[in-house]
């Protein structure tokens, strides 16, 4: 048998979970040929046929194709922890560094921090995925990244926050609505009025919970899980929306404007942070990133996002 790699093992892991090779090319930055001819190599090697190819569902892993890519996963751990390993020894951040980031403001805070990051640590090799809160946890839990930046919601025990940011929520308005002229909006303003609810995991419960003070319940007219798509409705008078990232641009992605106005009154606020399990500190990539996240918090990197800095 020829020798595996561990492009090939990261590539069958990234298949297995995202079920479509164009899918998991697009969360580790490779064209899509390149996994496909890794994989039919991986399958050569092994003599097994690793994924099921459905024309309409995409692939799935074989009973066979599961167990292999359940220890091709501990391998790629390992591979990680000898990296670690090989950083202590040294004194110096280096080897691979997963990191998710909450798809809701991914687009606002992770490039630009990515960017600074591999710049000062050429030697640490990031790969990046954009989740919702319920698979960032899940990520974690399973050693599927080794850091992520995300809100302190519904966090479990079995993992470690650290805040940098605090964000308080805001109501987003089409230019014409008749709040957008107000300073401050409360809850009980909103109520009534129809809503736009970004509805992805844990984070639609956070902008419910909102209106536990309230007798009445937000009247939800349209969902959607993508913030674009979201404000974009928005812009165009469908509802308002609940948010606590502002954008960086008052018009929406098709052209209509919008209008930012801070929810008044006893409402809770979140904090963005970086989530890690316990001890992952310990790695020395990811003490470093831990510590450029927090220089950057204080060098004011984060202010365009209007959030008070936590560190």
């Amino acid at each position: 048998m020829s020798r595996l790699t561990l492009r090939q093992l990261e590539y069958l892991v990234a298949v297995g979970e995202t079920g479509s090779i164009a899918r998991a090319a697009d969360r580790l930055n490779v064209s899509p040929p390149s996994i496909s001819s890794a994989i039919t190599q991986l399958e050569d090697e092994l003599g097994i046929s690793l994924f099921v190819r459905q024309h309409a569902q995409g692939l799935s892993l074989t009973q066979g194709g599961q167990r292999v890519s359940d220890q091709a996963r501990q391998v790629l751990n390992g591979a990680r922890e000898i990296a670690n390993i090989a950083a202590d020894i040294s004194g110096v951040a280096r080897g691979p560094l997963a990191v998710g980031c909450l798809l809701t403001f991914a687009q606002l805070v992770l490039p630009r921090l990515r960017r600074g990051f591999e710049s000062g640590y050429p030697d640490v090799r990031v790969v990046q995925k954009e989740l919702n809160q319920a698979e960032i946890l899940h990520a974690l839990q399973r050693s599927e990244i080794d850091i992520a930046l995300t809100y302190d919601m519904d966090i479990p025990t079995d993992l470690n926050f650290i805040g940098l940011v605090r964000l308080t929520p805001f109501a987003l308005l089409h230019a014409g609505h008749e709040l957008a002229e107000r300073a401050s909006v409360s809850i009980a303003d909103l109520a009534e009025l129809p809503m736009v609810l970004l509805d992805l995991p844990i984070s639609a419960d956070y902008f419910l919970s909102l209106f536990s003070a309230t007798v009445q319940q937000p009247r939800i007219v349209e969902r959607t899980r993508d913030m674009a798509v979201m404000r974009s409705m928005v812009g165009n008078a469908f509802g308002y929306s609940i948010a606590n990232v502002r954008p960086q641009s008052d018009i929406s992605p098709d052209g209509s404007p919008l209008v930012c106005v801070p929810i008044s009154g006893p409402v809770r606020s979140l904090r963005m942070g970086l989530l890690t399990t316990h001890g992952a500190e310990k790695s020395r990539t990811v003490q470093a990133f831990i510590d450029y996240a927090r220089d950057q918090v204080r060098s004011g990197a984060f202010d365009a996002i209007s959030g008070e800095a936590l560190t």
